[in-house]
């Protein structure tokens, strides 16, 4: 029994010195947080769960995080151990996507997430202890680490394409429907779609909103380019996102 405990120590020390060599890598700086997979459900169920959720990932998903997973947050990104693999990833380059999977307490949301390998990976909402902390915390600070090189690009004159939506310093659009940022009111995740607000009517332009890379980064500029310069990024931003996880549900 203690040759096994000792066993289990050497390998956590091992995996930790891999989690903190690809961290440093990727020059994640410090680590603030670590979230575990809790207990896996029976062998035979667990593995039909994930075959099943696999199949019902939408195009560009990529692996399922399994049992004795770990992820770790860091200041300028985090680390997903899953099996025999760490992925690193930016929170300032990488991509996010929305979508809904199978597991094995039903159906439930998941991120896909690019590393900095181009890699994907999925995050189910229940994949890991504390989902509370983790899942706004992955979205505020990809939000934090992308809006401002963005709101650069646009000051410059750049189109930012996000899925079928596209945003200009000007103006906001999506197929051959635009409208300028003085016509919008608000832009919304209603239902599962994106919806803008303008003449006091609800446009809706995106049935697939889990299709669309970095909502949350689109959602935070639309808050600022339709009115909202006065906020300071952080104020309120936890809220915003919070609101769009409902309405997304």
């Amino acid at each position: 029994m203690n040759g096994g405990a000792v066993g289990r120590g050497r390998d956590e020390e091992l995996l930790l010195a891999r989690i903190s060599a690809a961290a440093g890598r990727a020059h994640l700086g410090r680590r603030r947080a670590t979230h575990r997979a809790p207990a896996g459900e029976p062998g035979a169920r667990w593995a039909a769960a994930v075959a099943v959720a696999r199949r019902l990932l939408r195009p560009g998903g990529g692996p399922v995080v399994g049992a004795g997973a770990r992820l770790d947050l860091y200041e300028h990104g985090m680390t997903v151990a899953t099996g025999k693999r760490i992925h690193a990833i930016r929170f300032d380059t990488t991509v996010v996507r929305r979508c809904r999977v199978l597991s094995p307490r039903g159906v439930t949301r998941a991120l896909v997430l690019v590393d900095v390998d181009d890699g994907r990976i999925v995050l189910r909402h229940g994949d890991f202890d504390r989902p509370r902390e983790w899942w706004p915390g992955i979205r505020r600070a990809v939000t934090e680490a992308q809006v401002p090189r963005a709101l650069a690009a646009l000051d410059r004159g750049a189109r930012l394409v996000f899925g079928p939506v596209w945003i200009t310093a000007d103006e906001v659009g999506s197929g051959r429907t635009a409208l300028r940022w003085a016509q919008v009111q608000r832009v919304e995740v209603l239902n599962g779609s994106v919806a803008v607000r303008a003449a006091g009517r609800w446009q809706v332009w995106a049935t697939a909103a889990s299709g669309i890379p970095n909502l949350c980064v689109l959602h935070a500029l639309a808050e600022r380019l339709a009115g909202h310069a006065g906020e300071c990024l952080g104020e309120h931003l936890g809220e915003r996102l919070a609101r769009a996880e409902r309405d997304d549900d």
